[in-house]
């Protein structure tokens, strides 16, 4: 684009330049303005889902990649904490555009979740990698809203906001449907989770080639007007002839660093701390505390997301027509409040699936209705400052919610410190107790027994080998003291061997019986000695056999992690709550800062204003027309 004083000329667009020259030198009509906000969506949704769609496998990563929890958690966090630098960057948008870094962003993460990212092996690979796209995606999520917030007026801010706040809810929902579609069951290949990455990547890709084509965005003389209504139109049109660029960027932070901007950002933050433990945790919260599997966890996201795009939208359209933003803060953020004490009180519980999915739902549905007015009432609140300055305020709020996020991701290890082994060790622990439950509870309790059969455990074997020998010892003591006198079997007297013959059966089964005691003396010696100890162990003899059925490994695993998995289990529940409780604090502190926001209370005020700058659009029309 180039400007001159007679106004914004376009520059013609010849071989491939359409590529990277996407500036519209008038405010599109409604047909061409609601495609670009419909890719504009569209590159959100994407963006949100290869963010996120790590969640649906995070037990696989962490069993593959030999990831400990705090370590995956910490990861998370600090992959927030660069991307809130992208973010910050992302402010530049308002001097360079915004439609390139969102085009050329996804060809980026679309070529590093398809292909990149699952070739990782290790935890180290996978995590710098992670950061890369985190960058990305930092400075594209800036620039998709300042997009939404151009090519929509005041008036129908909500509904375009509803739309675009739909994205990391629709990406979110993606992750669950996706996973629980094309996730078995039960997964035995931990490297199951590059499937979802594959996926997920050549979605990107497509959207990439979408957003190519398709994507464009209004010269600077355009965007860096207020628009309160489409009748606005010739009237920025006009204005954009004379529009003096550097005037209105010139040190756009400090104009920006104002309570109502800032405090505003991080209320809004700290509340979705619930958010974004949902979606980075949320598979893992449902696995551990609640026993569902991963499919089944997942499918639980689609309640929780579902409802969420729902209200995001229709409350959008509602806050539109009734030209208010704030009430509805409130009412979605108490309900949202009063449904995070009933949620969080289930842990410890076994509430159904079905139970759990109607409190998710509510729940969502409640922050979905206040956080689409506030992202409304934000911009118009960074517009009341400066309407050029709309990405620079949306990379302050970028740059908070990431640093929020990452401190809260740091902190979740030390309050909830149960997962890592229940993650890594809980199945197997879980399984072992299932196959091997019975013979691991005798060996806690019967220590000595055991203790006893291992030292004695030759004169056990023997006693059981040869127990009809022993059976005919023990009827006939006397005779045998007798035959013990005789250290040569050949000087037994006939009578006395007679006699022994028929006590151990008589014929050939006593000559065999008898056969096998001479044969075998010593060992049979060696069981009468310990004949005492054999007596004490005879009562769990099954329970001694079947416990030398159990594989070698499983003693040792359970002693390193039975004890931690069974602690873990127990303390999970407390320490969940208070992690949600911190979640319930910050729905509170957003409900506080609503004030801060511009806008009205009553419709009737928002109408009055309306009506107001309707008549000074007209007058300053007639002025420059005349």
């Amino acid at each position: 684009m180039s400007v001159t004083a007679e106004g914004v000329v376009s520059e013609p667009r010849g071989g491939a330049s359409w590529l990277w020259k996407r500036q519209l030198a008038s405010y599109p009509d409604t047909g061409p303005r609601v495609l670009y906000l419909a890719i504009t969506v569209l590159a959100t949704i994407t963006l949100y889902y290869e963010l996120y769609v790590g969640g649906s496998v995070s037990t696989l990563l962490l069993v593959n990649l030999h990831m400990s929890f705090t370590f995956f958690v910490t990861t998370l966090a600090f992959g927030n904490l660069i991307g809130a630098f992208g973010s910050l960057f992302a402010g530049i948008s308002d001097r360079l555009g915004r439609a390139n870094m969102v085009v050329f962003g996804l060809l980026f993460t679309g070529v590093f979740v398809a292909f990149i990212l699952p070739a990782a092996t290790s935890k180290w690979v996978f995590t710098i990698e992670s950061f890369v796209v985190g960058v990305v995606e930092g400075i594209c999520l800036v620039a998709t809203p300042a997009l939404i917030r151009d090519f929509s007026p005041q008036v129908g801010r909500a509904t375009a906001m509803g739309f675009w706040t739909s994205g990391p809810v629709l990406g979110s929902l993606i992750v669950a449907v996706v996973g629980s579609a094309t996730i078995p069951t039960i997964v035995n290949d931990p490297r199951f989770w590059t499937h979802e990455y594959r996926i997920c990547g050549i979605a990107g890709l497509v959207v990439f080639v979408v957003a190519l084509i398709g994507l464009r965005e209004l010269s600077p003389q355009l965007r860096d007007q207020l628009m309160v209504t489409m009748h606005d139109r010739a009237l920025i049109e006009l204005r954009a002839k004379g529009f003096d660029i550097e005037a209105a960027l010139h040190q756009p932070f400090r104009q920006l660093l104002k309570p109502d901007v800032v405090v505003s950002a991080i209320a809004v933050s700290i509340m979705l701390l619930i958010y974004y433990t949902a979606v980075g945790f949320g598979v893992i919260y449902f696995t551990t505390v609640f026993g569902f599997s991963l499919k089944d966890a997942n499918g639980l996201g689609n309640w929780n997301w579902g409802f969420n795009v729902l209200a995001v939208i229709l409350i959008g359209v509602i806050s539109d027509r009734f030209r208010v933003r704030k009430p509805f803060m409130v009412i979605g953020g108490v309900a949202a409040a009063v449904m995070t004490v009933i949620y969080l009180m289930q842990a410890g519980h076994h509430p159904s699936y079905y139970t759990l999915a109607i409190m998710l739902a509510v729940l969502s549905f409640g922050l979905g209705v206040a956080y689409t007015p506030w992202m409304a009432s934000f911009t118009e609140t960074v517009e009341a400052h400066n309407p050029a300055l709309t990405a620079t305020g949306l990379a302050i709020w970028g740059w908070i919610i990431r640093v929020v996020v990452f401190v809260a991701f740091l902190i979740i290890p030390h309050v909830i410190t149960a997962v890592t082994p229940l993650v890594n060790y809980g199945a197997t622990v879980g399984a072992y107790e299932a196959k091997y439950g019975a013979q691991l509870a005798f060996a806690q309790t019967h220590g000595p027994i055991i203790a006893l059969a291992q030292k004695d455990a030759v004169q056990l074997a023997n006693a059981q080998k040869f127990a009809p020998e022993l059976a005919v010892i023990q009827a006939n003591p006397a005779l045998f003291a007798r035959l013990a006198t005789y250290t040569n079997p050949a000087t037994i007297p006939p009578a006395l061997q007679a006699q022994a013959i028929a006590a151990a059966g008589g014929g050939a089964t006593g000559i065999a019986v008898l056969t096998t005691i001479s044969a075998n003396q010593p060992a049979i010696i060696g069981v009468i000695a310990v004949k005492s100890q054999l007596q004490q162990i005879a009562p769990f003899v099954t329970q001694l056999t079947a416990l030398g059925k159990v594989p070698p490994a499983v003693f040792p695993f359970m002693t390193a992690h039975g004890l931690a998995v069974a602690n873990a289990a127990k303390a999970q529940y407390s320490q969940w709550k208070n992690w949600y409780w911190v979640c319930f604090g910050g729905i509170v502190l957003f409900l506080f800062s609503i004030p801060l926001l511009r806008g009205r209370w009553k419709p009737s005020d928002a109408r009055k204003d309306e009506a107001e700058h309707e008549a000074m659009v007209d007058a300053e029309l007639a002025a420059l027309k005349a």
